[in-house]
């Protein structure tokens, strides 16, 4: 079966600074993206589409992208704010992208196989990859990799993570759950602490899906427009249709958990810890390039 890679690309990354899509992590100056395809071509994907924003076309292409044009065949989709529904304009002072949903419906003209959805600059490690490539050759739903919370904390600040909720394998519910430090403890609006398992399931954004998708990315984005479209910072997200889809009946969403530890560069300190945990997998043979 052909499977497709969607790397959602367009974010500049504001709380670490700088287009770390393309910053060096690897032992020979590869960015986490090198890593993904590698473990993506490893589980079966046939080729990558990213999506990005025509300012940092150059400088992506010109570095991550002649990486991994070696590697797979590379497609390229821009997220822009006038990518709209006829009928629809960008309000006046709008800056802040549509949000993950608007990204994944850029792809439909790109995207003909069942997919993967990841963010660029996230580490989901080998076996994340093995199990939605698996979860692909079910047709009939889409599936979602979740990673225990304690392996998705940081050191150096809070995190805001989806926890999963999970009936016979699949998902339920997804309740966003923020200020989560690295002991799994969480501040509620009302200031009040709570704690979490370090084995709670929680969403990464990475999810699978089957082209259907698009029908519905449309349907529902046009609502959004109608809704919020003249709002300055309102965003269409790609859970939510998700979870709207879930719950009306209409597709179910298999839970896959991943055995590896997820690394990110939340903030500018984490940098640091996932150079030294990709130096030490590249140095107990897990990639090889």
């Amino acid at each position: 079966m052909e499977k497709t890679l969607v790397v959602m690309a367009a974010g500049m990354g504001s709380r670490f600074g700088g287009l770390k899509q393309v910053a060096a992590v690897g032992p020979d100056g590869q960015a986490i993206l090198d890593f993904s395809v590698y473990d993506a071509k490893r589980a079966g994907f046939t080729e990558v589409v990213f999506v990005i924003k025509h300012a940092i076309e150059q400088e992506f292409k010109a570095t991550v992208g002649a990486r991994v044009e070696k590697v797979l065949p590379v497609k390229y989709v821009f997220q822009e704010l006038d990518k709209l529904p006829e009928g629809f304009a960008v309000p006046e002072g709008r800056e802040k992208p549509w949000g993950t949903g608007h990204a994944i419906l850029c792809c439909k003209d790109a995207v003909k196989n069942p997919f993967a959805v990841i963010n660029a600059d996230d580490f989901y490690g080998a076996s994340a990859y093995q199990k939605i490539s698996e979860g692909l050759e079910d047709t009939d739903n889409f599936c979602m990799v979740g990673f225990k919370l304690s392996n998705t904390v940081t050191e150096n600040g809070y995190v805001s993570r989806g926890v999963c909720s999970v009936e016979n394998g699949f998902l339920v519910d997804v309740d966003e759950h923020t200020k989560i430090d690295s002991e799994c403890k969480f501040v509620r609006e009302d200031g009040s602490v709570g704690s979490l398992s370090p084995d709670t399931v929680v969403s990464m954004n990475m999810w699978g899906f089957t082209p259907d998708i698009f029908k519905y990315l449309g349907e529902f984005f046009v609502d959004f427009m109608k809704e919020k479209g003249t709002e300055l910072k309102s965003e269409f997200f790609l859970p939510s249709v998700v979870d709207s889809l879930i719950k009306s009946g209409e597709k179910k969403a298999k839970v896959l958990v991943a055995e590896d530890k997820w690394y990110g560069v939340t903030y500018k300190e984490d940098l640091e810890a996932v150079v030294s945990a990709i130096k030490a997998l590249c140095d107990a043979g897990k990639y090889k390039f």
